[in-house]
């Protein structure tokens, strides 16, 4: 459907742009937001630099790695060290607050609108900053889950008490083997509930949210619809990107926006419906505002 190199929309200033997603987001009868790391990384969860340093210096000197992702891919020799840097990991993804109030600032620029969240993301920021969870769905899992390695079933296991435990009570980089978190019902090691490989668990909860926004979709479809994507990259464009393209393709009535430092971009198709913006997610909502 579309060319294959999609080119940045560079017709008019930031400014401008800022003014023509301003008109877009009041004039619109809904508004479907697609959000990627990016709009994490601009509340100020960066997986580098001194934050990483902060709460993993002991494992960065230990193993070299400069960033948690690293980190978090790293073979390390016994579980009971997989889970002190993991603990570690999950806590302050997922049970602290982003430093700045991007989030928040996005639901009060769309809390009296007819919207929803479609995510990549898995620090629960949607849900703490107080948006309303039958409008979310997180396609690749959560940081605050377990489930089972195997999986034996799908079912999916609140982690916080366990992951609190394992802060808490960690030494030397390892936690105590009582703490090592197995499966209630066949006694294989729990795993976090991150899309990975076909393993990944959808549980109830996974797919009435699917359902939710099928549905979302399906009854809006050739209304005023404003497809936001925020902070999307390309490591999975055919979840929120490719979509969003082929949907603002299919309704003239729709407008395509694009908020993403370096990455604003879209196909010459849709050109005439799109409005990107090279620039800070958060400076780029708060002048929204």
């Amino acid at each position: 459907m579309f060319s294959r190199i999609p080119i940045a929309n560079s017709t008019g200033s930031c400014s401008d742009n800022g003014k023509r997603l301003r008109a877009a987001l009041e004039a619109a009868d809904s508004v479907v937001i697609g959000a990627g790391a990016g709009l994490s990384t601009s509340a100020g969860f960066a997986y580098s630099g001194e934050r990483f340093r902060r709460y993993f210096s002991d494992f960065a000197d230990k193993y070299g790695f400069s960033d948690m992702y690293a980190g978090g891919f790293y073979p390390y020799p016994a579980p009971e060290e997989f889970w002190a840097y993991w603990s570690r990991y999950i806590f302050i993804n997922r049970y602290t607050d982003p430093p700045k109030p991007v989030y928040e600032t996005l639901l009060a620029l769309v809390r009296d609108k007819d919207y929803f969240v479609l995510t990549t993301n898995v620090d629960h920021c949607f849900q703490k900053a107080g948006f309303d969870k039958t409008r979310l769905f997180y396609t690749q899992g959560d940081y605050g889950l377990f489930q089972c390695s195997e999986p034996c079933r799908q079912e999916t296991f609140d982690n916080e008490t366990a992951v609190r435990q394992m802060m808490e009570r960690q030494t030397d980089m390892r936690i105590p083997s009582e703490l090592l978190p197995v499966c209630p019902h066949c006694g294989k090691p729990l795993t976090m509930n991150l899309r990975a490989d076909d393993k990944f668990v959808e549980d109830a909860g996974w797919h009435e949210a699917a359902e939710r926004y099928e549905t979302f979709l399906r009854t809006r479809k050739d209304g005023r619809i404003l497809f936001l994507e925020l902070g999307v990259g390309y490591n999975t464009p055919v979840i929120i990107k490719y979509p969003f393209w082929r949907m603002t393709a299919q309704n003239k009535a729709a407008t395509y926006a694009c908020i993403n430092t370096g990455e604003a971009v879209c196909p010459t198709e849709i050109e005439a419906q799109s409005i990107c913006i090279n620039s800070d997610i958060g400076k780029v909502l708060e002048d929204l505002r």
